[in-house]
C-alpha cells in the first residue's frame, strides 16, 4: 500500500473501509474517521492523499453568503477576522520576491497558531491555475466556484504550486486553507486581490504585528464591509 500523506507530523496508515487513512500521534484523522468509505486518493511525492468532499466544507458552505462583509468567505465562527492584501496585482509581477516573501510569512504564521495535525487545501478551478489534482472531484462553494480539496499539509501547502507558479498570479498558496481542527480558516476569493482570514484573536494580532505582512493587514468586524482601502469587492 502506497502511505497515507502526512504533511503535518509523523503518521502511519491504518486501514479503514478498505483505505489506508491518516492516523497522526495514535489516532485517526476525523476526516478519515468520518468519510473514509466514500474517500478517494490522488498520489503525489510517492504519498496517497486523501481527497476531501463537500462533508468536510459543509460548516463553510452553511455559514457564508454573497456579501461584502468578511462573511463572503469565511463563516462566523472564530473571535477575531481580519483580510491580507496580496503584494501586487497581476500587471505588477508578483511571482518575485515581494510575494515569495508572502507566501512564507503568511504559512509560518498559521502554522504558529496550528497542532500538528492535517490541513485541508482547496485549490480553485478558474480555468487556468493549477489545482494540483485535474482528475480529482471538485466541490462546490462560495458562488458556485469548484475547488479540489486535499487532506495534506503545511509542507505540501508551500511546495504543491510551485511546480507551475506561472499559473497564477496570486502566489503559491493554496486558495482556501484551515487544519482539522478547524482552529483558523484563510480563503482568497476568485477575483480578490486580498485573502480573507478568521480565527483566534492571538493569530490576528500576529499578522497586524508582523514585519512582513502586518501593514497590508487590517483588522474586520462580522457587519462592516471588509473591502480592503482602495480595492473593489465585484
Amino acid at each position: 500500500m502506497i502511505p497515507a500523506g502526512d504533511g503535518a507530523s509523523p503518521a502511519t496508515t491504518a486501514g479503514v473501509g478498505g483505505i489506508g487513512v491518516w492516523q497522526v500521534g495514535g489516532r485517526l484523522s476525523q476526516w478519515a474517521l468520518t468519510t473514509s468509505l466514500d474517500r478517494s486518493l490522488r498520489v503525489k511525492d510517492g504519498r496517497a492523499w486523501p481527497v476531501a468532499t463537500a462533508a468536510e466544507v459543509a460548516w463553510i458552505a452553511d455559514g457564508t453568503s454573497t456579501t461584502k462583509a468578511i462573511t463572503a468567505a469565511i463563516p462566523p465562527a472564530f473571535g477575531a477576522y481580519a483580510t491580507l492584501e496580496l503584494p501586487g496585482d497581476e500587471t505588477e509581477g508578483t511571482w518575485g520576491d515581494a510575494q515569495q516573501r508572502h507566501d512564507d510569512a503568511l504559512l509560518a504564521m498559521l502554522s504558529r497558531h496550528a497542532a500538528p495535525q492535517p490541513w485541508c487545501l482547496g485549490y480553485l478551478d478558474t480555468g487556468v491555475d493549477d489545482i494540483v489534482f485535474p482528475d480529482a472531484p471538485l466541490v462546490t462553494l462560495y458562488a458556485g466556484w469548484r475547488y479540489v480539496l486535499v487532506e495534506a499539509g503545511p509542507q505540501q501547502a508551500a511546495e504543491w504550486r510551485r511546480e507551475h507558479q506561472s499559473s497564477s498570479w496570486k502566489g503559491t498558496l493554496p486558495d482556501l486553507m484551515f487544519p482539522a481542527d478547524r482552529a483558523w480558516l484563510v480563503s482568497t476569493l476568485w477575483d480578490d486581490h486580498w485573502t480573507c482570514i478568521g480565527g483566534p484573536g492571538d493569530l490576528v494580532d500576529h499578522l497586524l504585528g508582523d514585519p512582513k505582512v502586518g501593514l497590508r493587514s487590517r483588522r474586520v468586524a462580522l457587519d462592516h464591509d471588509a473591502t480592503p482601502p482602495g480595492h473593489r469587492a465585484w
